[in-house]
């Protein structure tokens, strides 16, 4: 196997691995030792219920959060100029895709290291595919302003361009503030213009509909501390 940087996605919540990640996956992760992470305690349970069989005391762990260093980052991928593959694992979903694996990833194209994105899910993408909305044009936005003054600019804003650019427009926010976005969009946008709301993806409580923003004024789901996904069209 030719040293590369495996990107290896994980589940979205308590799924089984079998349902969400080919086994293929399983076995590139067989193979690696070296290993960058968000956090090292749940990479480390993520990689155990891969396999149980995994040797995990004998695995290197580099942390990426937004305290590593550049110079650190680099470092990273030390083992891969020595023959040995690295893998990057996420919290949640893709590493690379609103997560901080992209700057390894770059780094790595930049020193002309194979990248290998595998299989996983996409929160962004499942819940695009069973909207109803737009999948030939479309934006992921990240988080919006957590103030409530940029964050209605902000939807606004993305409202605009849903009409201008035939284009649909997808975010998220940190769970426990679900329920106060889900009463912003009802207030700011317009009546007609469709939300699609998309919670607990891949897991038992999945839930994904699409309804004219008047629709969900008193009906909307109860999402605190839930998982949840936004997007918005015409």
């Amino acid at each position: 196997m030719q040293a590369s940087l495996f990107l290896i996605p994980v589940t979205l919540g308590d799924t089984e691995h079998g349902r969400v990640l080919p086994e293929y996956n399983r076995e590139m992760i067989l193979r690696i030792r070296h290993f960058i992470v968000e956090d090292v305690r749940s990479a480390r349970r993520f990689l155990k219920k891969t396999d149980p069989s995994i040797g995990i005391d004998a695995l290197i762990f580099y942390e990426l959060n937004k305290h590593t260093s550049p110079d650190d980052l680099a470092g990273y991928l030390n083992p891969l100029s020595r023959g040995e593959s690295v893998g990057v694992i996420s919290e949640a979903g893709c590493p690379a895709i609103a997560d901080p694996g992209a700057d390894i990833v770059a780094i790595a194209q930049r020193k002309k290291y194979p990248v290998v994105p595998l299989v996983g899910p996409s929160s962004i993408l499942l819940s695009l595919m069973a909207s109803g909305f737009n999948g030939q044009s479309f934006a992921f936005n990240g988080y919006l302003p957590v103030d409530a003054a940029g964050r209605a600019s902000a939807i606004k804003r993305l409202e605009n361009r849903v009409y201008s650019e035939d284009q649909t427009q997808l975010f998220i926010e940190t769970p426990y503030r679900n329920n106060k976005l889900v009463d912003e969009l009802i207030r700011t946008c317009r009546p007609s213009t469709r939300l699609c709301i998309a919670s607990d993806l891949t897991c038992e409580g999945e839930t994904i509909r699409t309804r004219p923003v008047k629709d969900w004024a008193g009906k909307a789901p109860d999402l605190n501390k839930k998982p949840a996904i936004f997007l918005l069209y015409k």
